[in-house]
């Protein structure tokens, strides 16, 4: 192979790229890197910002009393001591629990799930409030078919809530949802909140003229599945392009050659160090 033909493969840095920790610092690995961290628990959210990352994606439901979690599973035993799911127990049976990821990770890891205004009075005293996206799960699988989106409007009151009771700045916000009728349930509740579009890649043309009606500023993108042409499509219909996931070096250069404005990315370190920005 040329030089020539090994330059044009290396994919172009963007100096204005936003690098987020997704779901804090990723989920469970073994290796490469090793990471006990539970997702979208404090101790990841912690490290990936520690690490450098501009922000963290983080995952949030609502309790039976009503109050914002942080939780990446649809039911609590996928992941924790607990059972059912997040709409079933009260923060304070929440709270109580223990996450759960098997051996080796429970012998380091003894973290328990936090609840939205605990995330938001620690990164209160961050030097520099992060970016935060929010990563809304709208399907509760433990109530009936036909109703498991009805809490959907109050889960929206209670993030805006949050969110003006600790004063976290808007413009660091973002909002994602998959369905066009939360996107205007999030633009009544927090005027001027940015909100993104979550696009499966197998209804990327159907996703984006959704985007197109709801007139939103962002879509969301799998890392596993987004191409190049998607981004350039979405970027030429004036729609910054998020992209979630990747680990391995080789993810990372095929998802920076999609040229996303922000990236959720599973390991913080090795995607700033592919950007020149060091990695701790």
């Amino acid at each position: 192979m040329t030089l020539a033909a090994c330059t044009t493969t290396k994919p172009v840095v963007n100096p204005n790229l936003v690098v987020l920790g997704h779901a804090g610092s990723g989920f469970y690995t073994p290796i490469s890197p090793f990471n006990y961290r539970p997702p979208s628990s404090w101790r990841g959210i912690r490290r990936a910002l520690l690490r450098g990352a501009d922000g963290v994606e983080i995952d949030l439901q609502m309790s039976r009393d009503s109050v914002v979690m942080l939780y990446h599973d649809q039911h609590l035993q996928d992941g924790s001591t607990g059972t059912g799911c997040v709409s079933q127990r009260t923060a304070a049976e929440l709270t109580q629990l223990r996450y759960q990821g098997g051996f080796p990770y429970d012998l380091i890891q003894k973290e328990h799930p936090i609840t939205f205004d605990t995330l938001l009075a620690r990164l209160n005293r961050w030097p520099s409030f992060p970016f935060i996206h929010l990563d809304l799960h709208e399907d509760d699988q433990c109530l009936p078919p036909g109703r498991q989106n009805e809490k959907v409007p109050l889960l929206v009151r209670q993030i805006a809530r949050s969110l003006a009771r600790y004063h976290a700045p808007l413009n660091k916000v973002l909002f994602i949802t998959q369905d066009g009728a939360t996107v205007r349930l999030a633009r009544a509740a927090m005027p001027g909140v940015r909100v993104g579009l979550e696009i499966a890649s197998d209804e990327f043309a159907v996703g984006l003229k959704t985007a197109k009606a709801e007139k939103v500023q962002t879509v969301v993108l799998d890392a596993d599945r987004v191409t190049p042409e998607q981004s350039a499509q979405a970027h030429a219909a004036g729609f910054k392009v998020v992209v979630f996931g990747g680990r391995s070096a080789g993810d990372l250069r095929r998802v920076l050659r999609t040229q996303p404005d922000e990236i959720e990315v599973d390991n913080v370190r090795r995607l700033l160090i592919m950007q020149g920005r060091g990695g701790k």
